[in-house]
């Protein structure tokens, strides 16, 4: 049995005034990672969307909670074998 291509989804149009210096930068940004430049505006537009969502994502806690997780930021790291081991590892470049 052979699956079903997924339906496609109407695409809509968004249209926008750019200065000519910046079109001419994202147009050099889109032939060096080989998109076209809506798949590229698409992109960064997408990424920046939600990291300006994700700056506002609230995560209720109770008063203890957050007061534990204030005195875990606060606390000085307990020395452990990872952090011993990571301390003792050479760094790739070197």
């Amino acid at each position: 049995m052979t699956a079903l291509p997924e339906p496609r989804t109407r695409r809509e149009s968004l249209n926008i005034r750019i200065r000519p210096e910046e079109k001419i930068l994202i147009d050099r940004a889109v032939q060096a990672r080989g998109q076209n430049r809506t798949d590229f505006i698409l992109g960064a537009a997408r990424r920046a969307a939600e990291d300006a969502l994700l700056d506002r994502t609230i995560l209720p806690v109770s008063q203890e909670a957050y007061e534990q997780w204030l005195e875990r930021l606060d606390a000085p790291p307990q020395p452990n074998e990872k952090l011993r081991r990571a301390l003792h590892t050479p760094a790739p470049w070197e």
